[in-house]
């Protein structure tokens, strides 16, 4: 008899069964066509993650379980962006800066440019639609039961440690659009960050999670079989990855030639859809079953590892497809989306000082993040990119106002995030 866990674990196998064939091999149909078949192969794997990473939460802290669902949930994301970015250091040690030959067909995006617009269309959509849509969810879910809806959703004092490391990490990111390229030296700090935040949630005391679904399956299951099932569907997910991240990225940039599509805007938005999906939808889950700190909780951790982890390998797979130390090129429009990613981070993160957001917040941040694409279509092409500069100053100003205003509760976040010991965070 298929229990619903059962069914559902099978049919995540099953979509990627398609991607794969064509995948190992070599065979295509149509960019379009093939774009589809890697992408939902992408999807389905990520969901297995994602149960995976739930599942493994017993046997480690609460802390470090956190940030493990958070970092696999986000390995599609990274297979795809290392793709791009190993092809922009091939391309650049044979072109240069540009990274593109002299006869380069007109609209066509560079490896590099497009290795940071997964990167950066990741991060906003991770914050602009899944943080408030974990607000409005919990919202719309207690008032469809007759009890009045949530002013705000509020995190876990254990919470501060990830959004310090984040603001952290947030502050330090504001740098990088001063410069021409993201450097090993950028790639020291920010992995550094990362590895200074997995020391410090490791020592989180153990907790018994609240598993459902196939994760439950999974952790229902004798601690050895269950670690044998978790490092199973680890290997089947991450195998199905390597066969298809590389061929979802060509398909996508060559569907963006065929259809006059650009090709940066399918690389930024569609491709981070298809490996953020799962992720937001674990989200989604909680916030359903109205647990909203633990929904918040890991999108915030999911954005410590993006922010610090992704961007800081980048330039460290950059720089070994070069053959060179050089850093990965950023020109004038990359630069500016990199200071949108980062003074969004900013604005989130300050939010957040309470260790609550509310769902006027959340309406702000969504509607900020929906703001970038009407400016796009209302505004002439003649002051194309003003938009980013304008959004990105607005985030950075209302940052500053919302710091001053909660600078009380940006010390205590300070002190709870890097000093406090982790049980007197999870005591109280």
């Amino acid at each position: 008899m298929f229990t619903r866990a059962a069914i559902a674990l099978w049919a995540a196998i099953a979509v990627t069964v398609p991607g794969v064939v064509l995948g190992a091999a070599g065979l295509h149909t149509s960019p379009p066509v093939d774009a589809v078949l890697f992408g939902v192969a992408v999807v389905g794997a990520a969901f297995v993650l994602s149960w995976v990473a739930e599942a493994i939460q017993l046997d480690i802290s609460p802390g470090l379980a956190i940030t493990a669902l958070a970092l696999i949930a986000v390995l599609p994301e990274y297979a795809v962006d290392f793709v791009f970015t190993a092809e922009g250091g091939a391309a650049f040690a044979e072109h240069g800066p540009a990274c593109l030959p002299p006869d380069a067909a007109p609209g066509t995006e560079s490896s590099c440019g497009l290795a940071l617009a997964n990167m950066t269309g990741a991060n906003r959509i991770l914050v602009g639609v899944g943080w408030a849509a974990v607000v409005f969810i919990a919202a719309w879910r207690l008032r469809g039961s007759g009890q009045k809806g949530p002013t705000a959703i509020t995190l876990a004092r254990t919470d501060a440690v990830p959004l310090a490391f984040l603001a952290l990490a947030t502050v330090y990111s504001l740098t990088l659009p001063l410069r021409h390229s993201v450097t090993l030296v950028d790639s020291a700090v920010l992995v550094g960050i990362f590895l200074l935040y997995a020391l410090r949630v490791a020592r989180a005391p153990a907790g018994d999670p609240d598993l459902q679904g196939v994760s439950a399956v999974l952790g229902n299951q004798a601690k050895r079989r269950r670690r044998w099932w978790c490092v199973g569907l680890f290997a089947f997910a991450a195998a199905v990855i390597l066969l298809v991240a590389e061929n979802f990225a060509h398909a996508l940039v060559e569907t963006g030639t065929e259809l006059g599509v650009s090709q940066f805007f399918l690389v930024q938005w569609v491709a981070p859809l298809a490996s953020e999906a799962p992720e937001l939808l674990v989200a989604g889950l909680y916030a359903w079953r109205l647990k909203t700190t633990d929904a918040l909780a890991t999108l915030v951790s999911s954005k410590v590892n993006q922010w610090t982890l992704l961007v800081g390998t980048l330039p460290i797979v950059f720089a070994i497809s070069a053959g060179k130390l050089s850093g990965l090129p950023l020109d004038g429009p990359q630069r500016e989306e990199l200071l949108l990613t980062a003074a969004q981070s900013l604005f989130a993160v300050t939010l957040l000082l309470g260790l609550t957001i509310t769902v006027r917040a959340a309406v702000v941040l969504f509607g900020m993040f929906v703001a970038q694409f009407v400016l796009v279509a209302v505004l002439p092409a003649s002051v194309k990119g003003i938009e980013l500069l304008v959004l990105s100053g607005v985030y950075v100003l209302a940052a500053i106002v919302i710091a001053v205003r909660k600078r009380a509760h940006l010390k205590a976040l300070v002190v709870d995030g890097f000093r406090t010991p982790y049980r007197e965070l999870a005591d109280s």
